[in-house]
């Protein structure tokens, strides 16, 4: 079962030819994982949502409050017998149909769809996992970049590079040359005590669970967090390197071209992060 503006229908995977979404990727989306009915992050997800509408000029509805669309989210769990259940969830906008690039209205519908996942809390993938530079296209520095839309050819692309090439994924470039994020997730570097991660700035997702890390590493006195641009240079002078999402959680990188890493932070960030989740 699917749920389209508030009714649950069953998944006949049809949609509208007009849909602006499919169009022009004239949508935004938020995929949350729910675990026996407890929406990790839901704040974060929520008010991210609700600021990539206002930036992609979207009207906001009225009933759009934090307890609709959860109760919304819910509503299509249960449908799904999965209360019992951690599922991922794929919360899409897209604005209504009409006009071609210029849109006749700025309302929008909402889909609501969930996958049923294997693991409740995140475990550490320690496989190896190897990663390489995406330099066919660029990412753009902007506000735009930032938001989780559904315009993704180039993290398309660069997926058919990875597969293509054996590697597990892609790192993509901003067009100042600086390191933006993977296909997947955003990026985040260790080099002894300093951990960074590219800023907004540089066009990166403004990812939950980035933002939940990087107000974890703030109490973390040992180490310090930077919020900076990252050279391809640095990658292979980097102790540790490591991807995060919120449905993976961490995913360390074990190797880039000769460089091989370590993953103890990973491993102690994914602890803390669990411990968050069983307390919250």
């Amino acid at each position: 079962m699917i749920n389209i503006n508030a009714t649950l229908q069953e998944n006949t995977n049809t949609i509208s030819l007009n849909n602006r979404g499919f169009n022009y990727g004239d949508a935004v989306f938020e995929t949350i994982k729910v675990s026996n009915t407890k929406i990790l992050f839901w704040e974060d997800h929520y008010f991210r949502l609700m600021a990539s509408m206002r930036i992609m000029r979207m009207e906001i509805p009225m009933n759009f409050t934090m307890e609709y669309l959860e109760s919304q989210i819910l509503k299509t769990i249960t449908a799904n017998n999965a209360d019992n259940k951690t599922v991922r969830v794929k919360f899409l906008v897209s604005r209504s149909e009409g006009g071609l690039y210029y849109p006749t209205t700025n309302s929008v519908d909402f889909h609501i769809s969930i996958k049923v996942l294997d693991q409740e809390f995140y475990a550490l993938n320690e496989e190896t996992y190897v990663v390489d530079l995406y330099k066919d296209f660029y990412v753009a520095p902007t506000l735009l970049s930032t938001l989780k839309t559904n315009n993704k050819a180039l993290n398309v692309l660069a997926s058919i590079y990875a597969k293509e090439n054996d590697f597990d994924n892609s790192l993509l470039l901003n067009t100042n040359k600086s390191i933006v994020e993977a296909l997947n997730g955003n990026l985040f570097l260790v080099k002894g005590t300093t951990i960074k991660t590219p800023p907004l700035e540089d066009g990166c997702l403004n990812g939950v669970m980035r933002k939940q890390l990087i107000e974890l590493i703030k109490l973390m006195p040992d180490y310090t967090l930077e919020e900076s641009s990252i050279s391809p240079f640095e990658l292979q002078k980097a102790d540790e390197l490591f991807i995060t999402n919120v449905i993976t959680g961490i995913q360390p990188i074990t190797n880039y071209r000769k460089k091989s890493f370590k993953s103890e932070v990973a491993k102690l960030v994914l602890q803390k992060i669990n411990v968050k989740i069983r307390l919250g």
